[in-house]
């Protein structure tokens, strides 16, 4: 059944190669495979994680214990840095595909941290981190590797570290809230 799944997402992926995001990307089969994104998917998906992190790291600024408040003053600053050298590398038609604002998915997980009660944010915050770096350091690492644009792929290669240093940090931190 999971290969039949899988071969339909592969197989929808290579057919619908004009979608805003690739089907590969947005349902995880790249990532699976070790496959890296189209430099659309890439641009986006780096976007999106960098106004998310942004954005919960603010939230975690108010309601977050001593840890997660200086977590969330280094999200800030990393991922507002790295946002704004992506968007220095971008040009011409790919500049299309930095979104502007959160998609749905974003803004639900950005509404259950601004829901969650103050002693109940680690609950949500600091296992939300660890999925999404270990979302982003696969990102970077598939694109890295194999990603078609050499400017790109080199700040992917450079920025790598910093996602891992990242997910160590939100991995302590969803342990020590244990």
């Amino acid at each position: 059944m999971k290969r039949t799944i899988l071969a339909i997402a592969i197989g929808c992926g290579l057919a619908f190669p004009a979608l805003a995001q690739s089907v590969g990307e947005k349902t995880g089969v790249n990532s699976v495979l070790g496959i890296a994104p189209k430099t659309e998917d890439f641009i986006k998906e780096v976007a999106m994680s960098d106004m998310l992190e942004i954005e919960a790291a603010k939230i975690a600024q108010q309601k977050g214990n001593a840890a997660e408040k200086k977590f969330a003053d280094q999200m800030v600053k990393d991922h507002t840095k790295t946002s704004t050298e992506l968007k220095d590398m971008v040009s011409g038609e790919m500049k299309s595909a930095l979104p502007t604002s959160l998609d749905d998915s974003s803004g639900k997980k950005l509404g259950r941290l601004r829901d969650a009660k103050a002693e109940d944010f680690a609950i949500e915050y600091d296992p939300m981190q660890v999925s999404a770096h270990k979302d982003a350091v696969s990102l970077f690492e598939r694109y890295a590797k194999g990603g078609d644009d050499q400017k790109l792929k080199d700040w992917a290669g450079k920025t790598l570290p910093a996602l891992q240093h990242h997910l160590a940090m939100a991995q302590d931190l969803d342990k020590n809230r244990k």
